[in-house]
């Protein structure tokens, strides 16, 4: 299906939008962590709010991500049956 969303596929749009609070809370709990991280040599943590910030925009990337690679994965699956 070279491009063509066949009927009933979802779009990597909408993959990634269903993604999106997942990868945002992934993203915010993580940069927290390595906020955590960084005060083993000399930085200041980042506060929660920062983090959870960072994690709305830094999501959206990674729901892309996620929602190709879901994607990549259903295509793998109907082309295996």
């Amino acid at each position: 299906m070279s491009g063509a969303v066949a009927e009933g596929r979802w779009p990597v749009w909408k993959l990634a939008v269903v993604m999106y609070p997942f990868a945002a809370g992934a993203a915010a709990v993580n940069l927290f962590f390595i906020g955590l991280m960084v005060q083993a040599i000399g930085l200041t943590a980042i506060s929660t709010q920062t983090s959870a910030i960072l994690g709305l925009v830094f999501g959206v990337p990674f729901a892309w991500i996620s929602g190709r690679w879901l994607r990549s994965l259903i295509d793998q699956a109907e082309d295996d049956t």
